[in-house]
């Protein structure tokens, strides 16, 4: 059994239940390469954990994920992003951790308790069951820091909204609050926010003591579909992402948030 051990994530077990908590509550759980490293580690070892019948995804504090860090980037100077960020690791690292989340054989239920953006949404979209608190909203803002949403957004929010609402959603990079999540079929339901993580919990425990072959080759059976179209996108995906943070409108959008300014982008290929 791992000892589960990390940096950046909070990880408990009641019974057969796994809850992984993304634990940087001062920055809303925004993904730096330490979480990114251990969302991967996390979810390769639980994938082999006996004594794991279902596994809990949430965050701490008062958001899920806010995505990427942008801050700790822009804290070693906006002028210098492409050239301090390895973004070819980063894209590995995040192709990793769908692989592994798609491998976990184990049902994986999101409590979704606030924001998620970015790659963060991403995380919670590529879970098996969401539930959603009122208070929670989702998004894949890549857009808004001059970057195509290539590290999994490409792939999972068409199969869930369609193509014409994801175009709409990826390319403005809107956020929307949970009931609206519901209704398009982004999150499977949505709780009082004080009930999120009772009600988790109980479908968690629910699914832990049921039929576990029935459950899991359900699970294999759906993600097939899910394997064919991140098969298919997540690499042209990756690739396009790489490339426009080599942008300047990439620059523009880290230097704008710096100086809390409206970004000037230039609109060049």
């Amino acid at each position: 059994m791992p000892d589960y051990k990390y940096e950046t994530l909070l990880v408990e077990q009641d019974e057969s239940v796994l809850t992984i908590t993304l634990n940087r509550p001062e920055r809303l759980n925004a993904v730096d390469r330490v979480m990114h490293r251990e969302l991967e580690e996390v979810f390769g070892e639980v994938a082999f954990d006996g004594s794991v019948s279902a596994i809990v995804v949430t965050g701490a504090g008062r958001g899920f994920c806010s995505g990427g860090d942008v801050r700790s980037m822009d804290e070693r100077g906006a002028a210098n992003v492409l050239e301090q960020r390895p973004m070819g690791a980063i894209s590995q690292s995040g192709r990793r951790i769908l692989h592994n989340m798609l491998w976990v054989e184990q049902p994986i239920i999101c409590a979704l308790n606030g924001v998620a953006a970015g790659l963060g949404a991403t995380i919670a979209l590529f879970c098996d069951i969401i539930y959603a608190s009122d208070q929670a909203r989702i998004g894949d803002t890549h857009v808004k820091a001059g970057l195509v949403a290539g590290d999994g957004g490409a792939v999972i929010w068409p199969l869930l909204v369609g193509v014409a609402k994801a175009k709409e959603l990826l390319m403005t990079g809107d956020i929307i609050d949970a009931i609206e999540a519901e209704r398009i079929g982004l999150v499977n339901k949505v709780v009082p926010h004080d009930q999120l993580m009772t009600e988790v919990m109980d479908l968690a425990r629910r699914l832990a003591n049921g039929p576990a072959l029935a459950i899991r080759g359900t699970k294999h059976a759906i993600n097939k579909k899910v394997w064919a179209d991140l098969n298919m996108s997540l690499d042209v995906g990756l690739a396009m992402e790489e490339r426009s943070s080599r942008h300047p409108d990439h620059t523009e959008a880290a230097r704008s948030f710096v100086e809390k300014r409206t970004p000037e982008y230039k609109g060049t290929i």
